[in-house]
């Protein structure tokens, strides 16, 4: 068995790895750029090694500095996560001739994978079902446009050598396809380095569910079951379970086989993931296969009771699988949420900052959260905007959906937005909870976005009593310490007027032991919690049920965090709240003269210049962020009066980039 194993890679999968590592006793070394310096692998690890600046190309990526460290911490095996070197033969090899091991599948079956015109070819040979379409490198616009007309649209474009959702785009005309092309084009060859573009079928109506399959050196190859992976946002992965809500046991074996018979076709050794795509009739065609751990590993390690990394460990240390096709057993359910740094009220634009407050969710036998971070540490515009996985598991999936919408609930992020009311809503989405689920359903379901109102709570009295609850303690400690005479002490009131969502809601508020006595609309809520001040979450009952809220105080406002709604509540006497009602609404200040970067990024083009009469609907610049490129375009005609912007600039969320007369 390995003595020490290097990670080459960062963030939560870094730390992943090395919690297996400790756990068999084996010594781990992480490398880190400058800009993670002080990150939770760095810290974990039992040694560390600096690689380079924050850029990727410059440090993560940088296969002779990996090398080195390698050399320099005398690590005899690599583990290299996902993303970054993972799926690079080249690294793979280079370490095999300096007698380090990979931990991964070898050079072959990673070249023929990892080229997904390669693997295509292959898997047809292999018997796997594949989708129609153009195999071959395309040369320019004009060669895109002529074979997406013959293979009929709706098209995918996708970089022969993508993952991860980048490097990809629909095209439903030709517009579509030529614009889509360049910016596919453009992504391939910045987060790839490998600008090759193939175009296939657009599947209408599809689901992504993929096969998990686990081989040794020697010849033998399982398939630990699938994993439903279709709740997608521009091709990214949102919301993964395991096993699929789909698939009958008929259709799982069928992949399954399909999945090993590809694998050993290439002779695989280690974890991979053969992705398919399944129509609604259960016809499945194959995507691609991961040559590598996937993100959402940890539900098919939940149904299994395996440890995948353990796995590939064992495996690149020259050992057999324990265990037969016969032996693999599924056992309950297991959902996974990505939980993001990206402003889902912004149309999910990233953010990044310091996390000031960063408190999650425990963790049980049925609630895991994989991370990399910690309260206090920066989220950088150079890296993904993963802040963490929620994985949660029942015995069946009513039961695994309860504990992850339990766990939103307790997981507590301040300091840069989060998407955690988007995965909540997609927790109680009708959709979701019934299955009927697909790769479009959240396009579909939010076209214009996703805003507050799509979470509207199904129990404001819930709201409405724990805001009573809060003002309450607060107007008692008040009175409690703001100096008291005999005789003349001060009497906290018993009626007032909750204000939410523009509504006024009068209610009744007795002390009571252990919390307060809240009466709304002729109904008595009793409300029982030890919360403390200052506390961000108010645990407690409500008529003998559990709660957990999330809230904060801002000066007069509470604000409330439950299933996915945020309240901003206020708690007045029923003469101010009569008075409030009079008040005048502040106007926004009109900023509709300006584009205004709607995320920190990178200002890679300008498409104007002063004087310019722009049409809606035109290109006026490009900004890079996380790793994708962002067209921003006119949505008005309008005559450039200033730039305000440089290609090469780092630009603020809300910097403005042009003026327009």
């Amino acid at each position: 068995m390995f003595k020490k194993i290097l990670i080459a890679n960062r963030g939560e999968i870094a730390c992943r790895v090395i919690k297996t590592a400790r756990k068999m006793g084996i010594k781990t070394v992480a490398v880190y750029s400058e800009a993670d310096r002080d990150a939770l692998h760095v810290e974990m690890a039992d040694e560390a090694v600096l690689i380079g600046p924050p850029p990727t190309a410059k440090s993560y990526l940088v296969m002779e500095r990996i090398l080195q460290a390698c050399k320099d911490t005398g690590a005899d095996a690599v583990h290299p996560g996902y993303g970054f070197l993972s799926e690079r033969s080249a690294f793979c090899d280079a370490l095999e001739k300096e007698g380090i091991a990979f931990i991964g599948p070898k050079v072959r079956a990673i070249e023929a994978m990892g080229d997904k015109i390669t693997s295509k070819i292959l898997a047809k040979e292999a018997g796997v079902n594949t989708v129609p379409g153009h195999t071959d490198v395309i040369k320019n616009t004009e060669h895109a446009l002529e074979i997406a007309r013959s293979i009929g649209y709706p098209v995918m474009m996708k970089a022969s050598a993508g993952g991860g959702g980048k490097g990809m785009r629909i095209a439903w005309n030709d517009a579509d396809c030529a614009d889509g092309f360049e910016r596919t084009t453009n992504e391939a060859r910045s987060s790839f380095g490998d600008d090759r573009i193939f175009i296939e079928k657009y599947i209408e109506e599809p689901r992504h569910i993929e096969i998990q399959v686990l081989g040794d050196s020697f010849g033998n190859i399982v398939y630990l079951g699938e994993r439903e992976c279709s709740l997608q946002r521009r091709h990214q992965k949102v919301i993964e379970e395991a096993p699929s809500p789909f698939l009958d046991e008929k259709t799982r074996r069928a992949m399954g086989e399909q999945a090993v018979a590809l694998s050993r076709a290439v002779d695989y050794e280690s974890a991979g993931t053969v992705e398919f795509i399944v129509d609604s009739k259960r016809n499945f065609y194959f995507l691609e296969m991961n040559t590598r751990l996937q993100v959402e590993h940890p539900v098919t390690e939940y149904i299994t009771g395996l440890d995948l990394v353990e796995q590939m460990i064992r495996v690149a240390a020259g050992e057999r699988l324990g265990f037969t096709q016969d032996e693999v057993k599924l056992k309950g359910w297991a959902i996974e949420a990505r939980v993001y740094a990206e402003d889902p009220f912004r149309n999910f634009l990233p953010s990044i900052g310091r996390l000031v407050k960063y408190m999650p969710p425990k963790e049980t036998d049925v609630v895991r959260v994989d991370t990399g971070i910690y309260e206090g540490s920066e989220v950088s515009m150079y890296y993904d905007p993963m802040i963490a996985k929620l994985i949660t598991y029942g015995s069946t999936r009513d039961r695994a959906i309860t504990h992850m919408r339990d766990a939103l609930n307790e997981f507590f992020i301040r300091g840069v937005a989060h998407n955690i009311s988007f995965l909540a809503a997609l927790m109680v989405h009708t959709r979701f909870m019934t299955g009927r689920i697909s790769t479009n359903m959240i396009a579909e379901e939010y076209p214009n976005g996703f805003h507050a109102a799509d979470v509207p709570h199904d129990d404001p009295a819930l709201l409405i009593s724990v805001a009573a609850f809060l003002h309450r303690r607060y107007l008692d400690r008040a009175a409690e310490i703001s100096g008291q005479l005999l005789g003349h002490e001060r009497v906290v009131k018993n009626d007032w007027v909750v204000l939410m969502g523009g509504e006024q809601y009068p209610v009744h508020i007795d002390p009571a032991e252990g919390g307060y006595d809240v009466v709304y609309m002729g109904e008595n809520y009793q409300v029982r919690s030890e919360w403390q001040f200052g506390q961000p979450l108010f645990k407690g009952t409500l008529n003998g049920t559990e709660i957990c809220i999330q809230v904060e105080r801002r000066d007069m406002i509470y604000r409330l965090f439950h299933w996915g709604s945020q309240a901003d509540v206020m708690v007045m006497s029923p003469m101010v709240a009569e008075l409030q009602a009079l008040m005048p609404v502040k106007e926004a200040p009109d900023m509709s003269k300006y584009l205004m970067s709607p995320m920190p990024g990178l200002l890679t083009k300008l498409s104007v210049q002063v004087g310019q009469e722009v049409k809606a609907g035109e290109e006026l610049a490009v900004i890079e962020a996380m790793k994708m490129e962002n067209v921003l375009r006119a949505d008005h005609d309008a005559k450039v009066a200033k730039v305000l912007a440089v290609p090469g600039d780092s630009l603020a969320v809300d910097q403005a980039i042009i003026e327009f007369e």
